[in-house]
């Protein structure tokens, strides 16, 4: 005769098993790992406590009745990620395909509700084929649900999201709200409607992976921030990108220290500038010469390449970096580039964590697919958000700042803190080049020898404008510096202002130009 206590045990082992042991070994033959065990990788040994194992579904249409499992459908809980607290949720395949319930979004809300009243992020592991069709209503309720929650755990608590299957239909739309979205390679996808659908309207044929892959959003779209090498890489991906965050928006990002000297020199960024102002250099060299050991967590870093975003450390303390990459495109700003670097900065600004800008801007991308674009909308976003941003911020212009990108890349007249310029620095409206033509250009052609006449102006504008001390004398420009104490001159900045306190006026919220 079995005890209460038989019973309990019985009914966890059903539990744990999800949609049974069939169907996770399918799984693992297409190198698939399933929801606990994606858990287990996350979360520190043994520090997971699961809510709601079992609890089952409602529906008795369709047959459902007779598809009842422990769970269904998603493992919920709690535990710690290198001793840190988080709240995590995990999609089960196995179990009905992953698809969501009224039941398995009250388990979802359950969770997101106590990540909010506690303080500690929420970490999404999406496996799931959408909606479940026999709930009709319910599943879409509950969808919408969990996109409220996500909407009001917003700048609260960090939301992040692994996507480790498919995710499609509204589903997508949960992910789309957090902080962060990391794809797997040839095992995830994210779309509204799939290739069938896609045929049927727009006779377009189209692939899984081509129409919402991980490599598609990780480099076109820009909806994924990471494309993973495999599940395992993914989860590695959260934990490494959680140690730069705080728990919350009240609290600052982790200290870790190092033995990475604040005062170290990099001699080779005195030299990193090419003769040539139109020949490029590689910013991430700058970058990696100026943070603690060389270690940058870079995001989002297939889209856009021509602005770079990631995390990285200054004599322990995190920050979130900035940076125009004169490699592509010549650093210049275009729609992409300023959705991305907006996007980041807003985080950034969510949860205290200092933003730290290296500027080497031609201007913005002209022509007409960005003007119809909307290049003036999407620019002004980043402006937007770094003139709202009240985070400390630190801006170190290496080369270019030229014309309107010049004030967009937190220039001192959008309340940046600290602004250094490198010795060779040009701020200007436009190069020397360009400006002397529309100056003089008239005047050339009357000249004995226009070259020279041109080149001679050019050489006066670059003396009378477009040099870093016209900006120092009028204090747009706190030091001009030598680049091999960049680091130096970046980690003193950080401490002198680890107690800022700023705020904007009082409002409901802004209409940042979306």
């Amino acid at each position: 005769m079995s005890t209460p206590l038989d019973t309990l045990m019985e009914l966890r082992a059903e539990a744990r098993l999800g949609g049974g042991t069939e169907r996770i070994e399918k799984l693992h033959a297409k190198g698939r790992m399933t929801a606990r065990e994606r858990i287990d990788t996350l979360l520190d040994p043994g520090s997971f406590e699961e809510f709601d194992m079992f609890k089952t579904h409602r529906c008795h249409s369709f047959g459902m009745e007779k598809k009842v499992f422990p769970g269904d459908g998603v493992v919920t809980g709690y535990g710690t990620v290198s001793g840190r607290l988080v709240y995590v949720y995990a999609q089960d395949p196995t179990i009905l395909g992953g698809s969501l319930s009224e039941t398995i979004a009250e388990k979802i809300c359950k969770i997101m509700d106590l990540a909010v009243k506690n303080g500690a992020p929420i970490i999404g592991l999406n496996d799931s084929g959408g909606a479940r069709i026999q709930e009709g209503i319910e599943s879409l309720a509950g969808y919408s649900d969990i996109f409220l929650r996500n909407v009001m755990a917003s700048g609260v608590v960090p939301q992040i999201s692994a996507i480790f299957g498919p995710c499609a239909g509204g589903a997508v739309y949960s992910p789309a709200l957090t902080d962060f979205i990391a794809m797997v390679k040839n095992n995830s996808y994210m779309f509204l409607t799939g290739p069938k659908v896609v045929k049927s309207v727009t006779h377009e044929d189209v692939t899984v992976e081509e129409l919402g892959g991980a490599d598609m959003h990780s480099s076109r779209s820009g909806v994924s921030d990471y494309a993973a090498e495999s599940g395992l890489d993914c989860v590695e991906y959260v934990k490494k990108l959680l140690s730069f965050l705080p728990q919350n928006n009240v609290e600052n990002p982790p200290m870790i220290p190092t033995q990475d000297p604040a005062e170290r020199r990099a001699e080779e960024l005195n030299a990193i500038i090419p003769e040539s102002a139109s020949e490029p250099y590689d910013m991430k060299e700058v970058i990696l010469a100026s943070i603690d050991n060389r270690d940058f967590f870079e995001i989002k870093k297939d889209f856009a390449p021509n602005l770079i975003i990631g995390f990285a450390r200054y004599d322990g303390k995190a920050v979130g970096i900035v940076g125009n990459q004169p490699l592509h495109l010549s650093g210049v700003l275009d729609i992409d580039s300023s959705i991305k670097g907006a996007r980041f900065v807003r985080f950034c600004d969510c949860f205290n964590i200092p933003v730290v800008t290296f500027v080497d801007v031609p201007g913005f991308l002209p022509g007409t697919v960005q003007e119809y674009g909307g290049v003036i909308r999407n620019g002004a976003k980043m402006l937007y958000a770094y003139a709202e941003a009240t985070v400390p911020k630190i801006t170190v212009i290496t080369r270019k700042a030229y014309g309107g990108a010049y004030c967009v890349m937190s220039s001192k007249h959008l309340r940046g803190d600290i602004n250094y310029a490198w010795p060779g620095a040009e701020i200007a409206v436009m190069g020397a080049k360009g400006a002397v033509g529309v100056l003089y250009g008239r005047e050339a052609q009357k000249q004995e020898d226009p070259a020279k006449f041109l080149a001679d102006k050019e050489a006066e504008y670059q003396e009378a404008v477009a040099n870093p001390y016209v900006a120092a004398r009028r204090g747009y420009v706190d030091d001009i510096i030598e680049p091999a104490r960049t680091r130096f001159r970046i980690v003193k900045a950080l401490g002198m202002l680890q107690n800022k306190r700023d705020s904007n006026p009082m409002k409901k919220h802004g209409n940042i130009p979306l």
